[in-house]
């Protein structure tokens, strides 16, 4: 049995990947292709298909530890698998964006300059971390700093207890307004990037337009947002058990149902995400707030 070892490389045609150059991508209106990965190998074969950002998600905790939540997922993981993942784009052109985990920058700034400061020598290009209200002090500490910093609004999987589970937010007038104050606090803050997870298209729409110098990228948020991300094992079809309605499957053929190689499946998400065909309006998103 023969094993061969990654390469060191993986050189790309591609131009890498800058803040810059995302910028440029939605100021001309091309949709962000995002997706997570946790290790060289997928990393890697990401980049090849064309992805524009790499997120080291701690929704590694799920999909590749087994719990139940995101919260267990420590600092040293997240560090750890975000080694992993830049050494799978060694060469390439993707932007690597890791989260920060739960309870790793809740108690202060001073915490959380530290948490960024591991993950961006562990090879991250940015730190993203969850939540409106209280963190726009500490987007504001790292951004002036020199660390890039995404936002996370709307279902925030560290608050998931708070919440009340995996549930849509924004739906009703008084929190979809809320999320939009939140989100122009965070963007007056500094941040650059917004993941908006799992709330009304017409929510995420507002929000993007709210703030046009920050680049949107929705979950389950419709297609008004400058970019998508999907969790690479749910678009894969390899996560068991009821998955959310934005999820799609892109190793399976929409019209056939034959199985797809997995670098097809990575090319096919890329292509839908640039043409706009994902998230479909109807499919994968869940319509208006109330």
């Amino acid at each position: 049995m023969s094993v061969h070892a990654l390469p060191t490389a993986n050189a790309s045609s591609r131009k890498p990947v800058t803040l810059h150059s995302l910028r440029a991508m939605q100021a001309r209106s091309e949709k962000i292709a995002m997706l997570t990965a946790y290790d060289a190998t997928y990393a890697r074969l990401a980049d090849e298909a064309g992805i524009d950002t790499v997120l080291v998600g701690d929704s590694l905790g799920m999909v590749v530890q087994g719990h139940t939540s995101t919260l267990p997922t420590t600092l040293d993981e997240m560090a750890y698998h975000t080694r992993c993942v830049a050494r799978g784009l060694q060469g390439g052109a993707a932007w690597l964006i890791a989260d920060l985990p739960f309870a790793s920058y809740q108690q202060g700034t001073a915490q959380a300059m530290a948490a960024s400061a591991a993950l961006m020598q562990a090879g991250a290009q940015m730190v993203k971390l969850e939540g409106g209200g209280w963190t726009p002090e500490t987007v504001r500490f790292l951004v002036e700093r020199g660390i890039p910093v995404c936002a996370h609004l709307g279902l925030t999987p560290q608050s998931v207890h708070a919440l009340g589970g995996y549930r849509i937010q924004g739906r009703d007038a008084a929190s979809a307004t809320t999320l939009r104050a939140h989100a122009r606090e965070l963007a007056e803050a500094g941040a650059a990037m917004m993941v908006l997870e799992l709330m009304p298209t017409d929510v995420a729409s507002a929000v993007q337009s709210d703030n046009p110098q920050m680049i949107t990228i929705g979950i389950g948020a419709g297609p008004g947002t400058a970019g998508q991300v999907l969790v690479l094992h749910d678009m894969l079809g390899l996560t068991r058990g009821k998955l959310p309605r934005f999820v799609r499957n892109f190793a399976r053929d929409e019209q056939t149902g034959a199985a797809v190689a997995t670098e097809a499946a990575l090319a096919a998400y890329v292509a839908a995400v640039k043409s706009g065909h994902f998230p479909d309006p109807v499919a994968h998103a869940y319509g208006s707030a109330a």
